[in-house]
């Protein structure tokens, strides 16, 4: 073999660092889930992929993703595939939004701010929780592309009021309420690996953890101290449990919409409706959107699969709001099932969390690249080039067929 060649098999010194660098080996959302698990303690991964109770719900949402069936139709013009959607009257590069997640700096020492420039980057929403790690104000000054406040509603709301103020002047676009916390749930997997937030527990088994990845220790123990800023009151931001207690009181009621609609200027989004019938009522009350979701199967256990809930609640909406889907979303596919089962777009959580704590923002946005990267595989090989609500996949699970 001449010399030549044997450059060209070899590459240039640029080429090979990008072929050892770990990222670009990550083909799959699983894959960066495997790199996050060596990465993160015990109890920090726990808190990442646990669920309630028994984890049904947390199973049933994939295992219902899975069985979709899409037949595809062939011989189609597919060079061009365009992912881009319209929603609230903006054009987005794709159908996927980062989903909000509480205390991502539990995953990696940047947090949100790692996450919104990711999301900058793609040019895609970031919905920022109230139970951020960093203040909404904070995340707010480092992201250039859309950003959403997700709300808890507080017993005490004066609380609430206050934080749909901060984020309305802090240039928030959209306010997402979300509606099925009213009590925090039994998360049995948290409570046997010792998690407590925001603040962990410093024990024997935690130690040793934190040796086992000392990385992750370093940034934890020589950074500021992780809190949920958004909670702070009366001076004190640390978030207590006792605070979230205040938080997950159980009386939030169908009555608040009224005053969180008069409190919001901007699109308003309920998160966290399985059922038709509430979806109607919520858009009898002036909601511009619905996210289909059952929290990731993080709250009640043994409700449906997000996936099995969204042909209803699309059916009883119509065209008088926005349906979003969240939960259980792992695959490009899996958003070309909920776009075309009536989705506008679908929030993902889990997903971007893994890349997060395998490289930060350049994890977060390598999730983004696979899902899209996916999405568009899918949509070429089901023979279309557009995404349309209730389009190209049209039919119900488990059985769904292209136009």
């Amino acid at each position: 073999m001449k010399l030549r060649e044997i450059a060209e098999l070899l590459g240039s010194p640029g080429e090979r660092f990008h072929r050892s660098d770990a990222l670009s080996r990550c083909y799959s959302i699983d894959d960066l889930a495997r790199r996050a698990r060596r990465r993160l303690p015990a109890a920090a991964y726990d808190y990442l992929e646990g669920g309630g109770e028994d984890e049904c719900t947390l199973r049933r949402n994939r295992s219902a993703l899975e069985a979709i069936e899409v037949t595809p139709n062939v011989l189609r013009d597919v060079r061009e595939v365009d992912l881009a959607i319209t929603l609230f009257g903006a054009r987005l590069p794709s159908p996927i939004i980062l989903a909000p997640v509480g205390g991502p700096r539990l995953f990696h020492h940047d947090g949100e701010l790692a996450v919104a420039r990711a999301a900058a980057t793609a040019g895609v929403p970031y919905v920022v929780s109230t139970l951020s790690s960093v203040s909404l104000e904070d995340i707010a000054r480092a992201a250039t592309s859309p950003l959403w406040f997700q709300l808890y509603v507080w017993g005490d709301r004066g609380i609430s009021r206050n934080l749909i103020q901060r984020a309305q002047q802090a240039g928030y676009e959209a306010l997402v309420v979300t509606v099925d916390c009213s009590v925090r749930s039994k998360r049995e997997r948290e409570m046997r690996a010792g998690v407590t937030l925001p603040t962990p527990r410093l024990t024997a088994r935690s130690i040793v953890e934190g040796a086992r990845h000392p990385a992750w220790a370093w940034h934890f123990l020589s950074g500021e101290r992780l809190a949920f800023p958004n909670l702070d009151v009366g001076g004190d931001s640390r978030g207590s449990m006792q605070e979230l207690g205040r938080l997950f009181d159980g009386s939030l009621t169908w009555d608040d919409l009224d005053w969180i609609r008069h409190s919001w200027r901007g699109p308003l989004v309920l998160k966290g409706l399985l059922s038709a019938d509430d979806a109607r009522r919520a858009v009898d009350l002036g909601v511009e959107a619905i996210v289909v979701s059952n929290h990731g199967g993080r709250q009640l256990d043994h409700v449906p699969a997000a996936i099995d809930a969204l042909p209803a609640v699309v059916d009883a909406v119509g065209d008088r709001a926005e349906v979003l889907f969240d939960s259980g979303v792992r695959r490009g596919s899996d958003v070309l099932a909920a776009v075309s089962l009536g989705a506008s777009a679908v929030l993902v959580g889990r997903a971007y969390l893994y890349g997060l704590a395998a490289a930060g923002d350049a994890g977060v946005e390598r999730a983004i690249e696979i899902l899209d990267e996916e999405l568009r595989i899918a949509m070429a090989l089901s023979g279309t080039t557009r995404l349309t609500r209730g389009s190209p996949v049209v039919g119900s699970r488990p059985s769904v067929a292209s136009e």
